[in-house]
């Protein structure tokens, strides 16, 4: 059991592992949080590396628990939708969800530069940088880090370590060399490449900033989210290679700037940057990491993209982290702080969610890239809406039991399946199109439903 001077050690001072240093810190634990970064807060926030992150209900429902909802909120921006651009530069907008309803643009880097600064108010909080963690000696608990410039080695043993390290954690990989541990990791066969889109010379926008603008090109697409500062982050998705449309076909400036006058004419003209953006800016990879069990002994946890990485298709994967906060934070009510019942517990019911989620992302990537373009997709989003509205007790969109509910991601995917089983049916009822408000047969088939 915990003794009142012994530390909990979390390794990575990422998203996750600075809000669960808050959440222990709030509750009086001694936390050691070590960072392999340099601290950024002093080095700056390295760019052309982030996907703009999406807040949605269960992101702001742990940092309300954290007590630090109201000063992250100030540099957030509403989107109440999705823009999507054609290539002749026509828009059509898509509502996430009922009137209000928005997912909030919020920066990476800003967001973990807010969440360092409230982390080190704690006097119980110490953040140390520039360590990484050559191993995790697990029989005595105990973790070993070099200082990244100096070479200078540190143990530190812990009765309790978090790995909080991201989806390439040193802890996990110590996980991984025990009889038991079940590990898998999907790549996709897609990069993505940031973009920036500047303000206007007033520092206003330059498009709606209150949407997730999406070009959708079938095999690949762009998107863009509104930054506070005017700008917006663009990232654009695309095969590594294997076509025209691939980042190995796009060697020269030449080739990557004939890509987007084709492919994306309207964006064209709002990056003032795009080549240097295009040839400096690395391309990142994306993947999806399962492994069970998330713990050691009870005594080793991983949270966040160290236990469950996903692909950013579904805006979840820092709400799911945060997400893992607040259920360890309820769970140390629930079992009154002994931590092996406490891990235990979130180590068998969370894992189901976390793999629901990790398919829901790679689905709607094909929604986001092929889809939301599709005639037979956007009545099918029409029907919807129309089905929450008439029955808002028996329907929920899938969508916004992901997005506006904590409800259980496992729950979310059981309704996706079951929503498309539905929408077969309804979808090929006689003349839907042009009468589904008024058919008897869709109120039939959604009461059935």
């Amino acid at each position: 059991m915990m003794q009142p001077n012994q530390p909990i050690l979390i390794v990575g001072a990422g998203l996750v592992g600075t809000l669960w240093a808050i959440f222990l810190a709030r509750r009086g634990y001694e936390v050691q949080v070590y960072e392999r970064r340099s601290d950024m807060r002093e080095a700056g926030i390295a760019g052309g590396r982030s996907i703009n992150l999406a807040m949605s209900h269960r992101g702001w429902r742990a940092l309300e628990k954290a007590g630090i909802k109201d000063t992250i909120a100030s540099a957030a921006i509403p989107m109440y939708g999705r823009m999507m651009h054609n290539t002749s530069g026509e828009l059509t907008f898509q509502a996430y969800g009922k009137e209000g309803q928005a997912i909030y643009s919020v920066s990476r880097g800003g967001l973990n530069l807010e969440l360092l600064r409230l982390a080190e108010c704690f006097p119980n909080v110490t953040l140390h940088f520039d360590q990484r963690c050559r191993r995790i000696d697990l029989e005595r608990n105990e973790a070993h880090f070099v200082h990244t410039h100096t070479g200078a080695e540190t143990a530190l043993q812990a009765p309790l370590i978090f790995g909080a390290d991201g989806a390439f954690s040193a802890v996990r990989s110590a996980l991984q060399k025990t009889t038991g541990f079940n590990y898998s990791q999907q790549y996709l066969e897609y990069g993505y490449k940031e973009l920036n889109i500047p303000p206007q010379p007033d520092g206003s926008h330059r498009m709606d900033k209150n949407a997730l603008h999406i070009w959708p090109r079938g095999n690949f697409m762009l998107i863009a989210l509104p930054n506070v500062d005017g700008s917006f982050t663009g990232t654009l998705f695309l095969p590594y290679a294997g076509s025209a449309h691939s980042f190995e076909a796009l060697s020269t400036e030449a080739q990557q700037r004939a890509f987007f006058e084709r492919e994306f004419p309207d964006v064209l003209p709002l990056m003032p940057d795009f080549a240097d953006d295009f040839q400096q800016n690395p391309t990142g990879a994306l993947v999806t990491i399962r492994c069970s069990p998330w713990h050691y002994r009870q005594r080793v946890l991983l949270l966040g993209d160290a236990a469950h990485a996903i692909v950013p298709f579904y805006g979840q994967g820092m709400n799911a982290g945060f997400e893992d906060c607040t259920l360890l934070d309820a769970l140390i009510d629930q079992y009154n702080g002994d931590w092996p019942q406490i891990i235990e517990n979130f180590n068998q019911t969370r894992i189901p969610d976390a793999n629901a989620i990790a398919d829901l992302a790679l689905q709607n990537f094909v929604e986001m890239r092929d889809l939301v373009s599709d005639s037979q997709f956007l009545l099918r989003k029409k029907i919807e809406q129309h089905l929450a509205e008439q029955y808002p007790d028996r329907f929920l969109p899938a969508y916004s039991m992901v997005t506006f509910s904590h409800l259980p991601y496992r729950a979310a995917l059981a309704e996706v399946h079951a929503q498309d089983r539905l929408f077969e049916q309804i979808l090929a009822l006689p003349d839907i199109e042009h009468n589904w408000q008024h058919n008897p047969a869709l109120k039939d088939l959604a009461l059935q439903g």
